[in-house]
């Protein structure tokens, strides 16, 4: 849908020459509204959406994938453990303060803080250090080399500590500023956040006067809403659903393989699933190939780690826990694991086809698994629950971490100081430490090629493809998505 406000109605009437796309908002159909806006509290896609569009963040990526300068213009490692950020001059946050070093610093300082308790520590713990150390010059410093701090820098987003400070972080996520392309304007729960340019905004300006993100958990009915012009940009649809857009006059289908691995997560601390045996059942009776060609039929490419050819960490020739329904049967027959209900967590965001095949393979080889359904917020409370025998049995789940290295996925996945980790393994934590502790490119790579390897024995996780984003959106849209998953709508426009 293009919608044309009362301002741009009266500016076109005033102003002929005036150009179209000023007056044009887009509404983006999500699966479910963002469980925060906070960029700190949050990353799992439908918050980031719509915060990525509030916020600037430290680095970012282009269209290409590379890592290009955003707040910081420039960084240099000084020495294994420190890097120097010269930070962007001329910015300012929607209130119309400066952005300043003082608030890159307060930023990491804040996403580090474990009494903050943001679910994206795992992912910058490394840092124990940040300091303004000139006027445009922030320093980091990490607890040892950390060859991925840079890559991770591209999620860490600038929140200007005085605002922070003054509202509190409760008030902060309920309306947040930043000093990103677009200025956040309201957030009815449960229904829709709008967005509306930031006209002052230092870069690439948006092409839309508004954007609404509005929270549609039925993918029939984003197809629905795609098809009548109430929306323009759909989310997270499936194979079978794209089928039904493909070719229909007005609008299209647009996709990209990404670097998310989706995967069936197990907690092996609670009984049945604490004995490697019944873990290697439950691994052994997923058909991913089946699950790949017969139900996705998207591009997904199966996965034999959680990761994927574009990390660095990949183990080529990686063999994975072969398909035996027979053998998995015998296994829970032997042990009694069909005894016990177990839950399987999943959210709507999820291709509930996916998760519906996995839970009847499980079924059919013995055991007692039945589907937990519930909100995003919910299924990410519940899956770090503090206690983690109380995480959920199994889960679907689709990790990435926009990083590019295995460090991303697999640390926060199963290093036992992680919040998302359902394993407690103090081998595996050593080769996880060492591995994003070195610099050496080869001494990373043999320590991911050892965590590979336990992983698979001990069957920690089952990891079942490589996901590809696939959307709907209206054909006067003109846009390329990328493989980090971002909608940036300063990199979006209307087609002539």
């Amino acid at each position: 849908m293009i919608r044309t406000s009362l301002r741009g109605m009266l500016l076109a009437a005033s102003l002929l020459t005036a150009p179209a796309v000023l007056a044009q908002d887009i509404t983006v159909n999500l699966v479910n509204e963002p469980s925060s806006l906070d960029p700190h509290q949050q990353w799992n896609p439908d918050s980031y959406y719509v915060y990525r569009n509030i916020f600037d963040n430290v680095v970012t990526r282009d269209d290409a994938g590379e890592i290009v300068p955003e707040i910081a213009t420039a960084w240099e490692q000084v020495s294994d453990t420190e890097m120097v950020l010269t930070i962007r001059d001329g910015v300012t946050f929607h209130d119309g303060s400066p952005l300043t070093a003082e608030d890159v610093a307060f930023s990491v300082q804040r996403i580090t803080n474990p009494d903050f308790g943001s679910p994206q520590l795992g992912q910058f713990n490394q840092i124990i250090g940040a300091e303004v150390t000139g006027e445009n010059q922030v320093t980091l410093t990490t607890d040892v080399s950390y060859p991925v701090l840079l890559a991770q820098l591209v999620k860490l987003s600038v929140v200007p500590k005085a605002v922070v400070e003054a509202m509190g972080d409760e008030a902060f996520n309920a309306a947040p500023v930043g000093s990103g392309p677009y200025k956040f304007d309201s957030w009815t729960r449960g229904v829709e956040v709008d967005l509306t340019r930031n006209d002052d905004y230092w870069g690439t300006k948006g092409p839309f006067e508004g954007a609404s993100f509005k929270a549609v958990a039925d993918a029939s009915t984003r197809v629905a809403n795609l098809r009548a012009g109430t929306a323009d940009l759909i989310v997270s649809l499936d194979s079978d659903i794209a089928t039904q857009i493909e070719g229909q006059s007005g609008v299209k289908v647009l996709t990209a393989p990404t670097e998310r691995v989706a995967f069936m997560g197990i907690n092996t601390t609670r009984p049945p699933l604490d004995d490697p045996k019944v873990r290697h059942a439950a691994a052994m009776a997923i058909d991913r190939e089946g699950i790949v060609l017969g139900i996705l039929a998207g591009g997904e490419t199966p996965v034999d780690q959680m990761a994927t050819p574009a990390h660095f960490g990949y183990v080529e020739g990686a063999a994975p826990i072969a398909y035996d329904p027979e053998e998995a049967k015998r296994i829970v027959a032997e042990t009694g694991a069909g005894e016990i209900p177990m839950q399987f967590a999943t959210s709507p965001v999820y291709d509930q086809r996916i998760v519906q095949a996995v839970q009847q393979m499980l079924t059919d080889a013995g055991f007692n698994v039945e589907i937990s359904m519930t909100d995003m917020s919910t299924y990410l409370k519940a899956a770090r629950s503090p206690e983690i025998s109380e995480r959920p049995y199994f889960s679907f789940g689709r990790w990435s971490c926009a990083c590019q290295d295995v460090d991303g996925v697999e640390f926060p996945l199963l290093h036992s100081s992680s919040t998302w980790s359902r394993v407690q393994d103090p081998e595996l934590d050593a080769l996880l430490e060492e591995a994003r502790g070195s610099l050496d490119a080869d001494t990373r790579l043999a320590a991911y090629a050892k965590v590979q390897q336990i992983v698979q024995e001990n069957a920690y996780i089952l990891p079942l493809y490589q996901a590809v984003a696939i959307y709907g959106a209206t054909d006067k849209l003109d846009w390329t998505p990328t493989a980090n998953e971002s909608l940036f709508l300063n990199r979006m426009s209307w087609s002539e």
